[in-house]
């Protein structure tokens, strides 16, 4: 049976999440109609991770097995004009056949986030839903100070939900930068994976930074106190986006750095 890797574009705003839920439509759901519509098969995928809603994705990575083999092109095309037709904003931009070792959660060592803020007085007209809108000027470089007291291995209990189901809150932050091009302020984090909540709790965290709220020591002391309550309020949906997964080897067959991840990698 080939397996197929799938990298997703989606717009987060129609759906409740990248998992398959009761309450509402969701991207997983989209793309298993899509693929039914096309084959005929009623499969279960697997994502990289597991988006919340709201949140939007320029490079998530799936897998599917599908019980004949498929030219590549020819698949992506008509599960994009499947989800085309049911009105879906999702678009399979590439897809790749690999091996059965091959996962797209598992295998992963590394995931690329980015989170958009846009600091004007003005409220947003074609950004709303894409950004994060603060109505006020913010100090990007004492943002960037603060992200550095962050990065590394810690137990990241303050940045937590409380909802998270992770076996230990300690996790590797690989990157957290901050940066600026006139009115957008943007936060980049890569790391093996995340705690649930994770990097909108950061983002909300940086943003009392950037105001002159807190100092890049006080954001240290939030991390050292292990406490939910010392975090600072959780930014929303709006401006998350999940950028990119890497793996060992292009495809990436699974390895040992694959399986420190647990089932709560769901990020957003």
């Amino acid at each position: 049976m080939p397996r197929y890797k799938m990298t997703v574009e989606y717009d987060g705003i129609p759906y409740v999440g990248w998992q398959r839920q009761e309450n509402g439509p969701s991207v997983q759901g989209a793309i298993e109609g899509a693929i039914l519509s096309l084959t005929g098969e009623t499969v279960s995928i697997r994502g990289a991770g597991r988006t919340d809603s709201g949140v939007h994705a320029m490079g998530q990575v799936m897998h599917a097995d599908l019980s004949k083999e498929w030219k590549v092109y020819t698949l992506r095309n008509a599960l994009n004009a499947h989800l085309r037709l049911a009105g879906n904003r999702i678009a399979i931009l590439d897809i790749v056949e690999v091996d059965q070792s091959f996962d797209a959660r598992f295998s992963a060592i590394r995931r690329h986030y980015l989170y958009r803020i846009i600091a004007r007085r003005a409220p947003l007209a074609l950004e709303a839903g894409r950004a994060w809108w603060v109505p006020k000027d913010m100090d990007h470089e004492v943002m960037h100070a603060a992200a550095q007291t962050l990065v590394g291995r810690h137990d990241f209990t303050t940045f937590r939900s409380a909802h998270c189901q992770a076996n230990s809150p300690v996790r590797t932050l690989d990157r957290l930068d901050v940066t600026r091009s006139g009115e957008l302020i943007e936060i980049r984090a890569t790391a093996q994976s995340f705690l649930h909540n994770q990097i909108r709790s950061l983002a909300g965290t940086l943003k009392l930074a950037g105001e002159g709220k807190w100092t890049p020591d006080d954001v240290r002391a939030a991390l050292e106190a292990k406490d939910r309550k010392a975090c600072g309020p959780v930014a929303p949906p709006d401006g998350l986006y999940f950028m990119q997964v890497e793996y060992r080897d292009g495809a990436g067959s699974p390895g040992s750095e694959g399986k420190d991840i647990d089932d709560s990698d769901d990020l957003s």
